[in-house]
């Protein structure tokens, strides 16, 4: 691609081409622009630091409010020497709109900026700091003394060409320049003319080398190399919910991350105040993925996996697979509100409230009519509770004003507080404690039989239930005696919805969702009943029994049903050979799923090592060998089964090894990762440990055979198979 308007070329232009640098050199330039933005980056850090609060706060509440957000911008302005303050330019022909420029100024404006993003709103006209109408895109709005901006936040309208132009859409770009760095240092640029008609349309250089990046340490934003399709995902409204089918390597987790960014940009306050929260499958991928947020300069999302969410009791046991089924299935919802409203009984007697000489009574009938009224409203059973002793107390106040009294609220409130009123409550509308539900459903068969009856079979009655007949079990006696699996978890924070509202979040993300049953996803889909969702999975990930089918079932679950379903099937991360190769399970472990296919230039190091039984964990050591001899991350993949002996090998041959979640270094590069715990995580070089113990590992084959197409599409660069069992015998014939 060109790398001004006069030398056209297909590399990018480096510090050693071309001119020596000087006032001529546009790398130079770039360079100088680059200094300078670095330098107002640090007075508006500064600026910030110097912020004397004593003068303009009421009370100490609102001093420690406010210097908490100024602690939380002087942590956003940091310089990361390492991070490019920014990777791209664009040169439009016009100005750009005004509502572009609106939309510039709200990023600079919510930072509390003296002037706004956008040069029509700081008396510049209409689009912003103009150099010939130029705008350097990077993480973060930067602006100089006068509070005209330098570089232009992503996320802002004004930027929205730099990831969708093209050159049948120029959307009145002149030039879209993109930027090279080596260690945080302005290296290389490269341009395009999208509206040149003698420069053809060409992969970018610079874009494939940063894809093509070797990976150490955790997962990195990729906010220089959205693509057009992922950048609509990012950008959709908060008000609906998205749903994004991604094939390995895709970007989904990504794009979920960037979409979190920028919904927290353009509505900031709104979600300010109702909260943001990821959600992941585990421990280690929330580790792996943690420093995206922060690099985009959001340092305030909420991680969170869903056993976080539903701890309201410790988890000390693990069900089978037939137990966990049932109690994930949605049934449970309906044998749980049955439960929760057995305790609810029709009044016998009349409630006699005494206040001074004057006795006024409620007859029975009355009672049960209002009792009836609060159950057919369906409302949650605490809030019912707590409105019926009001109602008795209104029909107390009726008779008071039919016998000449006049009663006020004060009365009423006084009457619903009086122990007649309070003794009546009690017997027909008892507390319910969620936990104690549950652990009496789960221990007691009679009444599990009563509330699930035309729901559960016998015999799944019979699965979920802790005392089976003749196994010497006993239900546990109380909550904290009992041994609660995760399924039970899910259970109580049914109940507990039940008993009172969960509040909801502005807008969740759920990533690795297709492996939650019905009910986890209920339980996700609490925490955004106001709010909106980005729901991240692939069908054929799933590793669960219990794992969705279709999408639209999860979103059924979800509470979000009819929401956009996206697909993503061009990668960017798996080499095209891997994904290829993996993509031979598809037709039995996802038939109605699209082919991913990759951009990679590289084909990707591909090796599959047939050895003897007897020498199959050195041969894996072997690999590991070769593979460190490379640049880059290396995971060592292998059945659980497999993990103890590969460890005390890996220990004995003096190659240290990383745990899943753990950071890797330039010193540290080999992961010795379960396969249990390889989804969401990346590796440049991947060798798979004896594919078929990782099938034989999961409780049915499609349930091992989507747990072997995680592992195999792992790797960024290279994979290599090692294996003395048959392999499976869709991956056979290479």
């Amino acid at each position: 691609m060109p790398t001004h308007a006069h030398h056209p070329t297909t590399e990018p232009r480096t510090e050693s081409s071309g001119p020596r640098p000087g006032a001529d050199d546009p790398l130079q330039r770039e360079k100088s622009h680059l200094a300078a933005s670095r330098s107002a980056l640090r007075a508006m850090r500064a600026d910030a630091e110097a912020l004397n609060i004593a003068d303009v706060t009421a009370n100490w509440v609102n001093a420690e409010v406010l210097q908490g957000e100024i602690d939380a911008r002087i942590k956003a302005l940091a310089d990361l020497s390492h991070t490019p303050l920014f990777f791209g330019r664009l040169d439009y022909l016009h100005a750009p709109g005004l509502d572009l420029a609106e939309g510039a100024s709200r990023g600079a404006a919510q930072w509390g900026s003296p002037r706004t993003e956008s040069g029509g709103a700081s008396g510049k006209g209409g689009g912003g700091r103009r150099e010939g109408e130029n705008f350097y895109i990077g993480r973060r709005h930067v602006h100089d003394a006068d509070g005209d901006p330098m570089v232009i936040d992503w996320r802002a309208p004004v930027s929205q060409p730099f990831y969708r132009a093209s050159k049948k859409d120029p959307m009145d770009l002149k030039l879209r320049r993109r930027f090279g760095y080596t260690g945080g240092e302005l290296t290389a640029y490269e341009d395009e003319h999208l509206t040149d008609p003698t420069e053809a349309a060409r992969t970018s250089a610079l874009l494939q080398s940063e894809i093509e990046r070797p990976r150490v340490g955790p997962m990195r934003d990729i906010v220089a190399t959205i693509q057009p399709e992922q950048d609509e995902i990012v950008r959709a409204g908060i008000g609906g919910s998205v749903c994004v089918q991604g094939a390995p390597g895709t970007g989904k987790t990504a794009v979920g991350l960037h979409r979190v960014a920028y919904l927290l940009y353009a509505h900031r306050e709104r979600l300010a105040r109702s909260g943001t929260l990821v959600i992941g499958p585990n421990r280690s991928f929330l580790h792996y993925i943690e420093q995206v947020l922060p690099a985009l300069g959001e340092l305030e999302v909420k991680q969170a996996t869903v056993d976080d969410l539903v701890g309201h009791v410790e988890v000390r046991a693990t069900d089978e697979a037939a137990a966990a089924t049932v109690k994930g299935d949605a049934r449970m919802a309906e044998v749980l509100r049955r439960a929760v409203r057995s305790h609810i009984t029709m009044p016998q007697e009349p409630c006699v409230v005494v206040r001074g000489s004057r006795r006024w009574r409620v007859p029975a009938y009355e009672l049960e009519e209002i009792v009836q009224e609060l159950r057919e409203r369906e409302i949650r059973y605490g809030a019912a509770r707590e409105a019926l002793p009001q109602r008795i107390a209104h029909a107390v106040l009726v008779r008071m004003e039919q016998a000449g009294e006049a009663p006020d609220d004060r009365v009423q409130d006084a009457v619903a507080r009086n122990a007649a009123v309070k003794a009546a409550v009690k017997a027909v509308w008892p507390p319910v404690d969620p936990a104690k539900l549950v652990l009496r459903l789960l221990g007691d068969a009679e009444f599990l039989a009563e509330q699930a009856e035309g729901i559960l079979t016998p015999e799944e009655q019979k699965t979920i239930l802790w005392t089976q007949p003749g196994s010497g079990k006993r239900a546990a006696r109380s909550v904290k005696s009992a041994k609660w699996s995760s399924a039970d978890a899910v259970l109580i924070d049914e109940a507990m919805d039940l008993v009172a509202r969960t509040p909801s979040l502005g807008h969740v993300v759920l990533d690795e969702a297709q492996d939650l049953s019905p009910m986890q996803y209920r339980a996700v889909g609490r925490r955004c009943t106001t709010g909106s969702a980005t729901i991240l999975g692939d069908i054929a990930q799933g590793t669960t029994p219990w794992a969705t089918d279709t999408w639209q079932e999860a979103l059924t679950h979800l509470g979000k049903p009819g929401s956009a379903v996206e697909e993503l099937t061009q990668g960017f991360r798996v080499p095209r050979e891997v994904i290829a190769y993996a993509s031979r399970l598809l037709p039995a472990i996802a038939p109605d799923l699209a082919e991913a296919t990759s951009i990679r230039e590289s084909a990707g190091d591909f090796e599959i090592r047939t050895v003897e039984p007897a020498d199959l964990t050195a041969a894996t050591l072997t690999a590991c060998d070769d593979a460190l001899a490379k640049e880059g991350s290396i995971g060592l993949i292998a059945a659980e089964a497999r993990i103890p002996a590969l460890r005390t090998a890996l220990e004995a041959a003096g190659m240290s090894c990383l745990a899943p979640g753990e950071e890797t270094s330039a010193e540290a590069r080999l992961t010795l990762v379960p396969a249990t715990l390889a989804k969401g995580l990346e590796y440049d070089y991947v060798v798979l440990d004896e594919p078929a113990a990782i099938v034989d590992g999961e409780p049915d084959e499609r349930t091992g055979l989507r747990r072997l197409y995680v592992c195999l599409t792992r790797p960024v660069s290279g994979l290599t198979v090692v294996h003395a069992a048959a392999l499976p015998e869709q991956l056979a014939g290479r």
